[in-house]
């Protein structure tokens, strides 16, 4: 200490000589300790491998069970329309549109979309929004279309519900909301029923979502529809290669 006091820069100069000349040996102790922890690291993720690896295996053979029942459930779902004679169902096409307006009144509800005959729509076409039914095309131009909603007063929809499976025909009156028609008395109907088309008369497909039931009551059961009418911004035309398409609407549509 005495003479790192009076000879600083020599003693300096030789400690980091003593500290180059130790370096070695100080990098060659701590090899093991790094050595010893990578040794570590690397049993744990081999462990953790193996499990995985056995996650996988038995995630595996359950996917091949289901794949062997799939393959059984095709073949016996072949072999069941061969005896049927069933008919496979026709290809749906469609085509998107964009709503340009809704040129109603008091007494007409419809709107306006930017597809015509040059892109093959026709009349009697169904409309679908994201979350079901909207109406049906009821007039074709060359670059653009009319849709017919299902509030309007003129529309008539055969439908069933979904729950009771109870027919009748949903009613546009030019409000927020659809009335049933032509129900048996005290039929059990209740608020938050799904309804659906019934494919009767083929104006539409049976099956496609059109709304839920709101209200029951002596005045009537109202229905809102499952798209929001008043904010549809894109629509599906869809063809489904019914006899009713193409052709003139019946009165109630026009």
């Amino acid at each position: 200490m005495m003479v790192g006091k009076i000879e600083s820069v020599s003693v300096d100069s030789a400690r980091a000589r003593v500290t180059d000349a130790f370096a070695p040996i100080l990098d060659a102790i701590s090899r093991p300790a790094a050595t010893a922890a990578r040794v570590v690291e690397s049993v744990v993720e081999l462990e953790n491998a193996f499990d995985e690896n056995q996650r996988l295996k038995a995630e595996n053979a359950r996917l091949l069970q289901w794949k062997q029942a799939a393959l059984r459930l095709e073949a016996e779902n072949s072999s069941l329309r061969s005896l049927l004679r069933v008919r496979p169902e026709p290809s749906v096409n469609y085509i998107a549109a964009r709503v340009i307006a809704t040129p109603g009144s008091s007494f007409v509800r419809t709107l306006v979309v930017t597809a015509g005959k040059r892109d093959g729509v026709r009349k009697g076409q169904a409309a679908l929004a994201g979350a079901g039914l909207v109406g049906r095309v009821i007039e074709v131009g060359e670059w653009s279309s009319r849709v017919l909603l299902l509030t309007d007063i003129n529309a008539r929809v055969p439908v069933v519900l979904a729950n009771t499976r109870q027919r009748a025909i949903l009613a546009g009156d030019n409000s927020d909301q659809a009335k049933l028609l032509y129900l048996p008395p005290e039929s059990p109907i209740q608020v938050g029923e799904q309804v659906v088309t019934s494919g009767d008369g083929g104006l539409f497909p049976s099956g496609l979502p059109v709304g839920v039931v709101t209200a029951v009551s002596e005045r009537g059961v109202r229905v809102l529809p499952s798209a929001d009418l008043a904010r549809v911004e894109h629509l599906r035309l869809v063809d489904f290669g019914l006899p009713g398409t193409d052709l003139d609407p019946s009165p109630e549509w026009k």
